[in-house]
């Protein structure tokens, strides 16, 4: 029995090494982007390996088994942040940052939860947890196992090592790679490591930079009196369209359709009475985290990570609705998407009113993340707020949610007359199709947005178009670009923005800015930095900012 087991035993033993090998290479070569992973990246020399192999051949037995030990946990924890990389460039279109993105895991499993439910979520959430402590582990013991061989066979390995350096030299040298971007001379491992702790060192620079762009600010001490005069009685609308990017509107098989809605809804505005100009802004985020592009228009501050948006909101900036609302208006923040209260909405912004899912008495079905369609928020805020009587100016930021990812099922339109409390909905989601059979490939995922980006700025058409207010001001806008599985590799972080007005005073005061006319803007249309839209449109609608006060500091981007 001892003769049978001894095969099958070192059979095992050859089997785990050679895992533990692939593992270790693995995590040195790999890339942290998916669109890099081919066969090509991992054929590569990593310096390394070469040079723990090296060490660990000089060192004596306890020094190596702690250096073993160091290096795997080290090791381990780069392979967790590239996998956190690639789903970072996947959804968000740039890497993991260690400083400023732990706050985002929790808003990332509430869409998660609201698109695939409660125990989906939950699931995922414990997979996930596993597979980065065994990450963690595996890599660990493998690093200790090869460095056990290594040392036993002390003379092969100073032999390897000396060829692959020298093979690593030499490719180095003449930048010898097999696959562009994937020298075979890799130092992705220590270029990763640098990364991370330059990210951490940057971020806490930024905290100062950030702070003191924050401190300066031209219209702080402006009075009431003298702010967005050019728009006294009117009811001023700031919808925010989820992920509505410059994609949906150019160059692509599913922005046709969007593009025919919205010439289409400029002739149906305009034979109401409506004049529109629309341009491009660039918006601080990309694929998600919305409240990085809301918070930059509010502020007139580059607000691209969550430190800055913590920083933000516990300090005191002039936002867009404390203008309006020492100018004299009702202020309203309508954020379907919560299910609790909404701290900053009344700290920060300082919202008069605050509506969400709680609180708008809508008795109809979600719609994966969407909890409520859009067509029901802007007939709730048509109820709650410019239905009544002698109402005194509404200033409100609205964010839409239809359009949100999983962009399935979707809803469609109803008679407004007829949107009620919302039951008119129930059958909807049921008549749609469902995430699962949405993302089994690219092609239906790029077509499910585009059909939700359609849907959503018909309704800010048709609520135009229905409610026909001569004082209504809307300014209608995407909040980031969809993640790469629809924007693309190597997307604009653009968005479009529209003005709808029926006043033509109100189109006048913006005639500098260069505006394309119509809801579509052109591949030529202005592109202005999200941060600059407050101070411009509160310029354009007001007297200029006190000279006391006029002193500006960029924001740093």
């Amino acid at each position: 029995m001892a003769s049978l087991r001894s095969p099958a035993r070192r059979i095992a033993a050859g089997v785990t090494t050679t895992l533990a090998a692939l593992l270790v290479w693995s995590a040195l070569v790999a890339p942290n982007q998916l669109n890099r992973l081919t066969l090509g990246a991992f054929i590569r020399v990593p310096i390394e390996g070469l040079v723990v192999v090296a060490l660990v051949l000089v060192l004596p037995a306890k020094p190596r088994r702690i250096v073993a030990i160091a290096v795997g946990v080290i090791l381990g924890l780069l392979t967790v942040v590239k996998i956190l990389d690639i789903g970072f460039f996947y959804a968000l279109d740039r890497p993991f940052n260690p400083i400023t993105d732990w706050g985002n895991f929790g808003p990332a499993v509430g869409v998660l939860r609201d698109s695939i439910g409660e125990a989906g979520a939950v699931a995922a959430v414990i997979v996930t947890a596993i597979l980065i402590l065994a990450m963690l582990v595996f890599v660990t013991l493998s690093v200790r196992r090869l460095t056990r061989i290594t040392t036993r066979h002390r003379t092969a390995s100073m032999r390897a090592v000396t060829v692959f350096g020298v093979v690593w030299i030499i490719c180095a040298a003449f930048g010898i790679a097999i696959v562009r971007g994937a020298p075979i001379a890799s130092t992705t491992a220590a270029g990763l490591a640098y990364e991370q702790v330059h990210q951490v060192r940057d971020g806490l620079e930024d905290q100062k930079k950030f702070a003191t762009a924050a401190a300066v600010d031209p219209f702080r001490n402006t009075p009431g009196s003298d702010l967005l005069t050019g728009l006294r009685g009117k009811d001023v609308v700031i919808a925010f369209v989820e992920s509505y990017g410059q994609v949906a509107v150019q160059g692509t098989s599913f922005s046709r359709p969007i593009d025919a809605e919205l010439n289409a809804g400029t002739s149906k505005l305009s034979a109401a009475g409506f004049a529109t100009k629309s341009a491009f802004l660039t918006s601080p985020t990309f694929g998600g985290i919305s409240w990085l592009a809301h918070s930059t228009l509010q502020s007139g501050l580059w607000i691209n990570n969550q430190q800055r948006y913590n920083q933000l909101v516990a300090g005191d900036r002039f936002t867009l609705s404390d203008a309006f609302k020492r100018a004299g208006w009702r202020t309203v923040a309508d954020v379907a998407s919560n299910h609790s209260d909404w701290g900053p909405g009344t700290t920060f912004y300082h919202y008069d009113k605050i509506y969400d899912d709680r609180n708008v008495g809508y008795l109809g079905p979600s719609f994966s993340y969407a909890a409520e369609p859009d067509q029901y928020i802007m007939s709730a805020f048509q109820r709650l707020e410019l239905s009544k009587p002698d109402h005194a100016p509404v200033m409100a930021e609205i964010d839409l949610v239809s359009s949100h990812t999983p962009w399935a099922p979707l809803p469609t339109m109803v008679d407004w007359n007829q949107v009620g409390n919302g039951s008119i909905f129930a059958n909807q989601p049921g008549q749609g199709q469902g995430p699962g059979v949405v993302w089994r490939n690219s092609k239906s995922v790029q077509a499910a947005y585009g059909q939700s980006i359609q849907y959503s700025l018909n309704t800010l058409i048709s609520f135009v178009q229905t409610y026909n207010d001569p004082n209504l001001v809307l300014i209608l806008l995407g909040d980031h670009q969809p993640a790469t599985i629809v924007s693309g590799p190597n997307a604009t972080h653009n968005v479009p923005i529209t003005i709808v007005a029926h006043d033509p005073a109100v189109m006048n005061q913006i005639s500098s800015w260069g505006w394309q006319d119509g809801m579509l803007p052109s591949p030529s249309a202005p592109v202005w930095p999200m941060d600059t839209f407050r101070d411009k449109f509160l310029t354009a609608y007001g007297p200029q900012p006190l000279p006391s006060a006029s002193a500006t500091t960029p924001a740093p981007h």
